[in-house]
């Protein structure tokens, strides 16, 4: 019996100075997230961030994306603040790389360009909003605001995708990240938020292929929790259709 392909989802990787095993600086991605796109019936594939000048070309990762059926962006460290337009930088930002920097922000923008189906998660959420023209808050306020090891009710809009996705308009979030959106991207448009009003969803209404993102970490329990499952699961069928 032949067994049909899966549909093939993009992951960029994420730049480690050291690696369990490994002798060198390594390039990964969470197993979780790899093994949360594996149970929706994706083929996971983890993508060099190849952007030597800290500029990835349009041509180059439109040409690159075009062998797949989906992207997932995933979560890491902060974006520059000059990418947003930012002056000055809080002392709190963390794991700033320009060439990763460069290349999820194209890779951001040709999925959406091209209508190709993109879940973006966490990082990938503020990658996109930047990509859009929109800014972040560089620093919630430190330990008593920020979300970092923090699960909470996050409300979703009805009727949304991401809604349609977890099947639900209330999740309990897995959250780590002391940065959130300050001002939307152009044309997005806010599905979650957190009780104190932080941006926990985006969606792009018209966008040319399936889009959504999410500020926390679906990954961390979507091996128990269906709705959390369910994101990676309605990428996957959306990338299957594109297939």
């Amino acid at each position: 019996m032949t067994v049909p392909p899966r549909p093939l989802i993009a992951l960029p990787a994420r730049f480690s100075a050291t690696a369990s095993a490994l002798r060198y600086a390594a390039e990964v991605n969470a197993r979780a997230l790899v093994e949360a796109v594996w149970r929706a019936g994706g083929e996971p594939a983890t993508i060099h961030p190849y952007a030597p000048d800290g500029t990835a070309g349009p041509a180059e990762v439109a040409a690159r994306l075009a062998r797949f059926d989906g992207v997932l962006l995933p979560g890491g460290g902060d974006l520059a603040p000059y990418r947003y337009g930012a002056v000055g930088t809080h002392e709190s930002v963390y794991d700033v790389d320009d060439r990763q920097d460069g290349f999820d922000l194209e890779v951001a923008r040709q999925a959406l360009e091209s209508g190709l189906p993109l879940l973006a998660v966490c990082r990938g959420l503020q990658v996109v909003n930047v990509a859009l023209g929109g800014t972040l808050q560089q620093d919630m306020g430190g330990p008593e605001r920020e979300h970092r090891h923090v699960v909470h009710p996050v409300a979703l809009e009805p009727g949304s995708l991401l809604a349609r996705a977890t099947d639900a308009e209330k999740v309990d979030a897995s959250c780590y990240h002391h940065q959130r959106v300050d001002r939307p991207g152009s044309g997005l448009r806010v599905t979650a938020r957190a009780a104190d009003g932080t941006v926990e969803g985006l969606e792009l209404p018209g966008a040319r292929g399936w889009f959504t993102a999410v500020q926390w970490h679906p990954e961390d329990t979507a091996h128990e929790q269906a709705a959390q499952q369910g994101l990676f699961d309605a990428l996957v069928r959306a990338a299957g259709r594109l297939r």
